[in-house]
């Protein structure tokens, strides 16, 4: 044994054993700390993983199986053309309506079949950040003029920073060009159908993770309570497409919808229980299916084993650090509306960092900001926090670094935050003192 291929182990164990022997166990704040984090991940779990991630896998890994790579790299590679690659890329999230955890495997998804560097990193800002509910929402509660720079602030974003990772990196980057001359692939159904089938798991996505709206009236209000009825439909939908396109027996889609039907009936109050026997019930379809279905089930649990342990432990260590709307973590909230009063540099800076360390919910950041704002913070760092959190995540950046390296995930969180503080630099400047809707 030698010293010099043993230190790291030593220096490892001497670190875990130091911390364990001053472990501030009796501070109340490191107690406090602890279980917020646990009640974030709970949380967490219950709210997100069932009907946020589990339908994402799905989706992510049906773009693995179901979209040829000739497809993705002529529309979306690097050599693709720019105008229609940044285009669909930056308003992805108007149809998705995603938070930054739930993108992360359609990102992956994308990426990995050889889409460009640029327009994939557009669609990671542009899933979470062109929220429409979250935006409407927005300048109801925070006023139309932060709603509107919001909106526009996250389109710019999303091409800008696409746009920015793609120069940055270009030169690793043309090897996922497609080349002048595409090979025909052989298409197995009409564009059409696959249009249809990907249209209904979104739509699934989308309905079953619709946000409470402000208001108890008028057309969002109508939406949110007939989420449920317009999701089923959609998985009613996608049964009828394996059905009639992918030689699904119908007895097997009638039996696993038939136990979720009931119970969603039974349960209307808990959805996550009638999702997750649709989902068993799903998954079964597939496992004892061949050919394609089967390899899109493998596609998916792959992606599941990659991220979803990260994100867990991403959001456990967000939860001890920042604790929850309603908690306290290492960090007071009072430190961090302390620091976000006025428009100098700073406010707007430590907005943007906060933001993009913290884990929002869809929507939630609306509310949050409200207090915030209430409490003094600047106009701003509002926007700052705005193009910064939604899209930003500490679960979400340990997701993205294993999926694109650590340097370009660094680059990438650099570019968010820095323009998220100059666009609150600039915002603040026009709007400084401004009154704020309560």
């Amino acid at each position: 044994m030698t010293w010099k291929t043993e230190w790291k182990s030593f220096a490892l164990i001497a670190g875990v054993f130091l911390f364990c022997y001053y472990l501030p166990v009796r501070l109340i704040p490191f107690d406090n700390a602890l279980t917020e984090a646990l009640r974030l991940v709970k949380w967490y779990a219950r709210e997100h993983v069932i009907l946020c991630l589990v339908p994402a896998f799905f989706i992510a890994g049906a773009i693995a199986v179901f979209v040829s790579k000739t497809s993705v790299l002529k529309y979306l590679g690097a050599g693709a053309n720019k105008l229609l690659a940044y285009g669909v890329a930056s308003v992805s999230g108007a149809i998705l309506a995603v938070c930054s955890c739930t993108v992360l495997p359609l990102f992956a998804g994308i990426y990995r079949m050889g889409a460009g560097l640029g327009p994939a990193t557009a669609f990671l800002y542009s899933g979470p950040g062109i929220n429409i509910l979250a935006i409407v929402l927005t300048a109801r509660i925070l006023g139309p003029r932060l709603g509107i720079a919001r909106a526009a602030g996250a389109i710019i974003f999303a091409v800008v920073i696409g746009l920015l990772m793609h120069v940055i990196f270009r030169e690793k980057g043309r090897e996922r060009t497609a080349p002048a001359h595409l090979p025909e692939e052989g298409v197995p159904r009409p564009l059409w159908q696959t249009a249809a089938y990907f249209a209904s798991m979104v739509a699934v996505l989308v309905f079953a993770n619709w946000g409470t709206p402000g208001d108890a009236s008028g057309f969002w209000s109508a939406v949110y309570s007939a989420r449920w009825p317009v999701a089923g439909a959609a998985a009613l939908t996608l049964g009828i497409i394996l059905a009639a396109w992918f030689d699904v027996k119908p007895w097997k889609l009638a039996a696993a919808a038939l136990p979720t039907a009931v119970l969603a009936v039974i349960f209307p109050d808990t959805p996550a229980l009638f999702f997750s026997v649709g989902v068993a019930g799903f998954v079964t379809v597939l496992a004892t299916s061949n050919g394609e279905l089967n390899e899109w089930l493998g596609s998916s649990w792959d992606l599941g084993k990659q991220i979803l342990p990260l994100l867990l432990l991403g959001v456990l260590a967000a939860g001890a650090l920042l604790g929850r709307p309603d908690g306290e973590g290492l960090i007071p909230s009072s430190w961090v509306s302390a620091a976000v009063g006025g428009e100098s540099v700073r406010a707007n800076l430590i907005a943007s960092v906060a933001g993009a360390f913290m884990y929002f919910a869809t929507l939630t950041e609306v509310p949050i900001l409200e207090g915030l704002l209430q409490n003094g913070m600047g106009n701003g760092p509002a926007l700052a926090l705005l193009l910064a959190g939604p899209a930003l995540s500490l679960p979400n950046m340990l997701v993205i670094r294993s999926i694109m390296g650590t340097k370009k995930t660094a680059v990438y969180v650099l570019l968010v935050v820095v323009m998220a503080t100059v666009s609150g630099l600039i915002y603040g400047g026009f709007f400084a003192g401004s009154p704020i809707p309560s």
